[in-house]
């Protein structure tokens, strides 16, 4: 069965930083790339980022290039973001999933972004 975990949520004030953390079982982790989405309220899903699986190539949407860091462990089965210089507007549930949205979709974790 596939579960992914996703951690590493809280409440930071603007220009902090939060590393999330998503582990995944079930499913043969290095054979995808991975991508990190976000869904804000009152909002859709965001596409954020997205890493290949061999963990070489990444892109970021525009509003977090430069800000965000996807990155990878195949050996772990774990995905991670790292997120610097936080915006209020990043405030959102982070879920991660596969870039064809292919599997189950975890609890996500809140990210909230205010002072």
């Amino acid at each position: 069965q596939v579960q992914l975990v996703e951690s590493g949520g809280d409440l930071v004030q603007p220009g902090g930083s939060l590393r999330l953390v998503c582990v995944v079982s079930g499913f043969t982790f290095s054979s995808k790339a991975m991508s990190w989405y976000r869904q804000a309220p009152g909002k859709g899903l965001e596409l954020v980022a997205t890493i290949t699986n061999n963990g070489v190539s990444s892109a970021y949407v525009d509003s977090v290039k430069g800000r965000f860091t996807i990155s990878r462990d195949n050996a772990k089965n774990t995905l991670y973001l790292q997120m610097n210089s936080l915006k209020p507007e990043d405030t959102a549930v982070y879920y991660c999933n596969t870039i064809s949205q292919s599997l189950a979709w975890g609890q996500g974790t809140q990210v909230t972004v205010s002072s």
